[in-house]
């Protein structure tokens, strides 16, 4: 008897792939490559959005509980229309994440009315405006202007430890503000010679 070794044997058969199988294999390949690349694009467009004022004021601490929390505080005039605010808008949102637990971050928007005493009490006339306050919430320096996250962060950092703070020497970018006092035209400060190193 001798094996006629033209036709393959049955089971080597059914281990060749069919075209329909091929189809529904790139079929499947297509559809996982097209879901990671939209899991992908999506990702890389949310990390690279720049969070807003308004959705970090919403998250911040209200004025009244950084007050009484006995954490040391971190003020911050602005408005949406500053763009030094903007500008500064993803390091604050890193400082705030980082400093959680330790710092109140409190946002003021000097277009709201509302902030006029504070606004006249700090003096604000350029934004944005930080003030840092300790656990007492006495005020124990200020700087105007565009900052350097490193130097945000060691400030904080000194804020926390109760240390000496020494704000830069010097202002960043700045967008001056005047405030709307009612029953005077004129405001008698002027708008040059912004100091970053203002002590109280």
């Amino acid at each position: 008897m001798t094996s006629d070794s033209s036709n393959p044997s049955p089971t080597a058969d059914a281990n060749l792939p069919t075209p329909g199988s091929k189809r529904l294999r790139n079929f499947l390949v297509a559809i996982v490559a097209i879901a990671l690349s939209t899991i992908l694009f999506l990702g890389s467009r949310q990390h690279n959005q720049q969070p807003s004022l308004s959705t970090l004021a919403a998250h911040s601490t209200p004025l009244d509980i950084a007050l009484t929390n006995e954490k040391p505080t971190l003020m911050e005039f602005y408005a949406n229309w500053c763009t030094s605010c903007q500008a500064m808008a993803d390091d604050m949102h890193s400082l705030e994440k980082q400093f959680a637990d330790e710092i109140n971050f409190v946002m003021l928007n000097v277009d709201n009315s509302k902030w006029l005493p504070e606004i006249l009490k700090f003096k604000v006339n350029g934004i944005p405006h930080f003030v840092f306050l300790n656990a007492k919430g006495e005020a124990l320096a200020s700087s105007i202007g565009q900052q350097p996250r490193s130097i945000l962060s060691e400030n904080l950092t000194t804020l926390v430890t109760e240390g000496t703070l020494s704000t830069p020497a010097m202002s960043g970018p700045t967008s001056l503000f005047q405030p709307a006092v009612k029953g005077k035209n004129d405001d008698p400060r002027s708008h040059g010679g912004l100091s970053t190193n203002a002590e109280f």
